[in-house]
């Protein structure tokens, strides 16, 4: 028998609970969803505070990947998911959440969530996202003023790293570090497509680059074409990145070079900003709801 294949895409899947708060105690239990095209977030709040979350891959079903999401957030706690007061979906399956009060859109909650995690000073937040990125300017409540985004390919994204993980054999987590082990910044690699980039990138390994320099030159494109979007909402200074390509400092780096600007960094995970947001809107919502 053959051997498994290894996926070197395949990022680790995660949850967490603070195990010092109560959620027995709370007075309002909200909840957030992201139902991401690649991955899936669940976020739970206790009166505004950050108490549960997880992070996994999307399946098939938007519905069976929403409750697996808040299940397994909640795994552990004792909690059940009639004890959350309001719940918020979001993310590019929003509306397809079965046990969501309201839909509201991954724009918003990213905002608000970037908001909640980097502080109000932030005015620029980066998303990059499974399949997307998205540019947006808030102000210092997380109220989106305006926002650019890119949806066309997935070469910009966490997809399109994704692919170029697997076609050199590189796990994913040690794309950044190894995109640094060059003694020159190579010319970047096709950024319009990133079947393109994956063609072009193929024919460098055959030329002879090694896999740390192909890294770099795509890393490098990535960055490039972030910038330009960046610029097209006339970044400001403080802003902050969101997603599973924050967390690649292959990307970051040269973002932040090619800007001429150091992205704020937090304790949070980055990839729970969309859900975090939809918990925060989930705990106004309620708010309002008690005093209607």
């Amino acid at each position: 028998m053959s051997e498994k294949k290894q996926e070197f895409w395949r990022w680790k899947e995660y949850r967490r609970h603070d195990e010092t708060m109560d959620w027995k105690n709370a007075d309002i239990i909200s909840a957030g969803v992201d139902i991401g095209s690649v991955s899936s977030q669940a976020a739970i709040m206790l009166d505004g505070k950050l108490y549960a979350f997880s992070n996994q891959r999307t399946g098939f079903d938007s519905p069976e990947s929403a409750r697996q999401a808040i299940n397994w957030a909640m795994e552990g706690t004792g909690m059940t998911l009639d004890a959350i007061h309001y719940s918020v979906g979001t993310g590019y399956g929003r509306v397809n959440v079965p046990f969501a009060d309201k839909a509201i859109t991954e724009i918003a909650c990213h905002a608000r969530g970037g908001n909640f995690m980097y502080g109000p000073g932030v005015r620029t937040i980066l998303d990059m996202g499974g399949q997307d990125c998205k540019a947006i300017r808030c102000d210092h409540r997380g109220k989106v003023e305006a926002f650019l985004m890119n949806d066309k390919c997935a070469a910009g994204t966490g997809r399109g790293m994704e692919v170029f993980a697997d076609l050199l054999s590189v796990p994913i987590e040690e794309v950044g570090e190894l995109s640094h082990s060059v003694e020159e910044e190579p010319e970047p690699v096709s950024s319009t497509c990133v079947v393109f980039a994956k063609s072009e990138a193929s024919a460098l390994l055959r030329e002879g680059w090694p896999k740390n320099k192909v890294l770099a030159a795509y890393c490098s494109a990535m960055a490039h074409r972030v910038v330009t979007l960046l610029e097209r909402i006339e970044v400001q200074k403080d802003f902050a990145i969101t997603g599973g390509i924050a967390k690649n400092s292959g990307v970051v780096k040269r973002l932040e070079k090619e800007l001429g600007l150091e992205a704020l960094k937090t304790t949070y995970d980055t990839q729970i900003a969309g859900a975090l947001g939809g918990a925060l809107f989930a705990q106004a919502l309620e708010t309002k709801r008690r005093k209607a």
